[in-house]
């Protein structure tokens, strides 16, 4: 009789252990969801000014009386970049509020006023406070080119002999960083290649070989290029040709390279990143074994090749070039 009390009272146990307690329950409330939405503590930075150079943050806060989605927006009054950090939650701190001068919508901040708009998502209101750069964000990391001094003598650089050729450095308002950046474009309807630039390593100083660690995990490739609308979609290409014999020339019969193919499908700038070792040896556009010790060595890297290509049988092609740097660690947060 007391087994089979027992077995009875089994499934009672069960239920009762099994229920969700109510004091726990994750999530607002019903009258939380359903109240007037208010703010608890005005928008603001903590600083009204920042030199970002020297590593100082902004951070923004803000509270309200329930759970809401939030964007802020900072604009540059004079480049007109952007930033733009989002959120959800009741407050805006620290811990999701910060800014550390890195940009979302290029071009990169200057020194210049700002003003960050707080938007509530379906409230009516935005909320603004205005900063000022002192100075804009250090970028750190190896330069290979930013054309700022134009192209560099110890550089090469060939262009085909088509039509509407432009393979310049140009000064204008379409520079994301600094004042200049390089201009691609060209019809070419016999071949892939527009254009080139070689960047060897001697023209960097006495070396042979570029001065990156020997961590391929570590190194990381970035550029800034710019797809130009309604024109022949152009493929920016770069080959990096490591010297693994110290003597100063590339064999392509017995030393590695390894290519990075970057199809320009959108419009605008947008920053390219790849770690290095994640670069792959292409042949003809297909995957393929290295020449040498099929070993990724940065250190050794003695040239960057850049090629400007597009299909000769869609007419002009255009795209635009800044920013070519290798950074450690982590992706270049410009």
């Amino acid at each position: 009789m007391r087994k089979t009390i027992l077995l009875l009272l089994a499934p009672i146990f069960f239920f009762i252990s099994c229920r969700k307690d109510k004091s726990t329950f994750d999530g607002p409330s019903i009258a939380e969801i359903f109240s007037d939405f208010k703010v608890l503590e005005n928008f603001k930075a903590n600083k009204d000014s920042v030199n970002f150079n020297s590593g100082e943050l902004v951070t923004f806060s803000a509270a309200f009386n329930k759970v809401v989605s939030w964007t802020i927006t900072v604009t540059g009054s004079t480049s007109k970049a952007s930033k733009i950090i989002k959120g959800e939650g009741r407050t805006i701190s620290v811990v999701n509020g910060q800014w550390n001068g890195s940009t979302s919508i290029f071009p990169l901040f200057a020194i210049e006023n700002c003003t960050a708009k707080l938007k509530i998502k379906d409230v009516l209101d935005s909320f603004s406070v205005n900063i000022k750069i002192i100075q804009p964000k250090k970028i750190d990391g190896f330069l290979i080119a930013d054309f700022e001094s134009g192209l560099n003598t110890k550089w090469t650089k060939f262009v085909q002999s088509g039509a509407n050729m432009d393979f310049q450095v140009k000064t204008d308002s379409f520079a994301p960083e600094g004042k200049k950046y390089l201009n691609m474009a060209g019809t070419v309807n016999w071949d892939y290649l527009i254009g080139l630039i070689d960047f060897p390593a001697t023209a960097y100083g006495a070396n042979v070989t570029f001065p990156l660690s020997s961590n391929a995990d570590a190194e990381y490739f970035n550029c800034l290029i710019y797809g130009v609308p309604n024109t022949n979609p152009s493929i920016v290409l770069f080959q990096f040709k490591e010297d693994e014999n110290g003597d100063g020339t590339f064999n392509a019969n017995n030393e590695d390279e390894y290519d990075y193919e970057i199809k320009v499908d959108w419009d605008g700038w947008k920053l390219v990143s790849v770690r290095y070792t994640d670069i792959v040896t292409l042949v003809n556009g297909v995957p393929a074994v290295a020449k040498g010790n099929a070993l990724h060595n940065p250190n050794k890297l003695g040239k960057i090749s850049m090629l400007h290509l597009a299909n000769p049988a869609n007419g002009f092609a255009s795209c635009k070039l800044d920013l070519v740097m290798f950074t450690t660690n982590k992706p270049l947060e410009p």
